[in-house]
């Protein structure tokens, strides 16, 4: 057994840092929280720089074989603490001088620790406990903004996540149980011969509960009531920074299954489906941006999902996976962080206006929504051109075939959006500056994410490379 604690410095990082950023704000005077904000910048600094180090030697497995520092991991530690960075970023205008200041960004902190936890499990048990410290501080995060909404959205987001908390607990007990190991590397052994009934039980049960952190069907429904009802810190986190480990993670979980009576690739395969076609035709109803946006991750799980489907039928599977959860993390926050510089506009339509008022933000909300589409040269679509790859690479060209015709549909729920803002304000004056005032560190970070979106776009070479590990190894 390798007890070596520095393998996990960017999890212990980010957990002491919500701890030292609760116990300051606990005896800091109110005038004087932003301090705790300096704390949770500090640990995710720290944290990035661990995980970049990490990244660079070489792969490993510790304690027993129950935790993976590898390509995957490595990957899913640089963006996790990244887009928190970026969460925080954007949210200093909301947040700045509220009563929850200090509690907002340890929960930011316990919660992304928890992600990093769900990239790197290779055991059911460490798979459970990542889970388990994702999810609670994010129903907190929810709720913290106290609206009716809010509270519902609270609600709704601990009920489900209780539900298919209990089911992923089920799961392990039950592989656990027929399967005679916790680790990936005894069920891939102990599983063969087992029960068929018992094992897609198990199976079953592991994946619906990282689907809902991943929010894919059917364990979705809370996401759009979640993205419109939390404050837009809440909002732009739990649509960017828990997918990525939910799906790194289950990545792993189906590469680690023996070949069996079931066919685990098809099932995913037809749930990708599932999310990418609901998500996308439930957005095309919405009018408040961030609920659209919600909807629009939904659709988004859904193409990430085509290379967890693809999982041991096509090597290039994990770097395309990498590769897209990179590029959406960053045009996904721009988008958000769009919401978060107008907060009280909440209807399509009174973005009416904004390229003439600020045409750097109509940049900005166009580089985003034109990238989550899949549009060049943004990085998602060198991401969701290799998800297409990868499909018709493990032999089922029918599946790259829905998600170009899934993209095709987006484009009239984006258009929806984006073309009111470049569209001129009848009224001047509701058109100007003065009524288009945004929250300065919001627009910042929209910006600094849309320019992030082209650059790593033009560079998808260099960011497939470091998917590979053929950058720093």
């Amino acid at each position: 057994m390798r007890m070596q604690p520095l393998a996990l410095l960017p999890e212990i990082l980010l957990l002491v840092g919500a701890l030292f950023a609760l116990l300051a704000g606990s005896f800091l005077p109110r005038t004087r929280q932003w301090v705790t904000r300096l704390i949770a910048v500090g640990a995710l600094l720290g944290a990035f720089t661990a995980a970049a180090v990490a990244l660079a030697g070489p792969p490993g497995m510790y304690y027993d074989n129950s935790y993976a520092v590898d390509t995957a991991s490595g990957v899913a530690r640089l963006v996790i603490t990244a887009a928190t960075l970026l969460v925080v970023g954007l949210g200093i205008d909301e947040l700045d001088g509220i009563p929850r200041e200090s509690e907002t960004y340890a929960l930011l902190l316990l919660s992304a620790a928890g992600t990093l936890v769900l990239a790197g499990a290779s055991d059911l048990l460490v798979l459970a406990v990542g889970f388990l410290l994702a999810s609670v501080p994010l129903y907190g995060l929810i709720g913290l903004t106290r609206t009716p909404n809010a509270a519902e959205a609270a609600l709704k987001t601990y009920l489900f996540g209780a539900l298919f908390g209990i089911t992923m607990l089920l799961g392990v007990a039950v592989l656990s149980g027929v399967g005679a190991a916790t680790t990936y590397a005894g069920l891939a052994t102990g599983l063969v011969g087992a029960p068929s009934a018992a094992v897609a039980l198990g199976v079953v049960a592991v994946l619906a509960g990282l689907f809902f952190k991943a929010g894919a069907v059917p364990a979705h429904f809370w996401v759009p009531d979640a993205a419109q009802g939390a404050g837009g810190t809440a909002a732009a986190f739990l649509t960017t920074v828990p997918k990525i480990g939910a799906l790194v993670a289950a990545y792993r979980f189906v590469s680690a299954l023996p070949a069996g009576d079931v066919d685990w690739a098809a099932l995913v395969a037809v749930l990708a489906v599932l999310s990418m076609t609901l998500g996308n035709l439930a957005a095309f109803a919405q009018d408040d941006p961030r609920r659209l946006l919600g909807w629009s991750t939904v659709s988004q799980v859904g193409y990430l999902l085509v290379p967890v489907a693809m999982a041991g039928r096509s090597e290039l599977a994990q770097p395309a996976l990498l590769l897209y959860l990179v590029a959406y993390s960053v045009t996904n926050l721009a988008a958000f962080a769009v919401t978060s510089a107008f907060p009280a506009r909440r209807s399509l339509a009174s973005y009416r206006g904004l390229a003439t008022a600020r045409p750097w933000l109509a940049a900005a909300l166009l580089v985003s929504l034109l990238g989550l589409l899949g549009t060049p040269p943004t990085a998602v679509f060198a991401g969701k051109l290799t998800v297409v790859i990868v499909a018709v690479d493990g032999g089922w060209w029918w599946l790259g075939l829905v998600v170009l015709l899934n993209t095709l549909a987006s484009l009239f729920y984006y258009l929806r959006w984006f073309a009111p803002a470049f569209r001129p304000e009848d009224d001047p004056a509701r058109a100007s500056q003065a009524a288009f005032a945004p929250k300065p560190w919001a627009a910042r970070a929209a910006v600094a994410a849309a320019g992030a979106s082209l650059v790593l776009g033009l560079l998808a070479g260099v960011v497939w490379s470091l998917a590979t590990g053929t950058l720093v190894r």
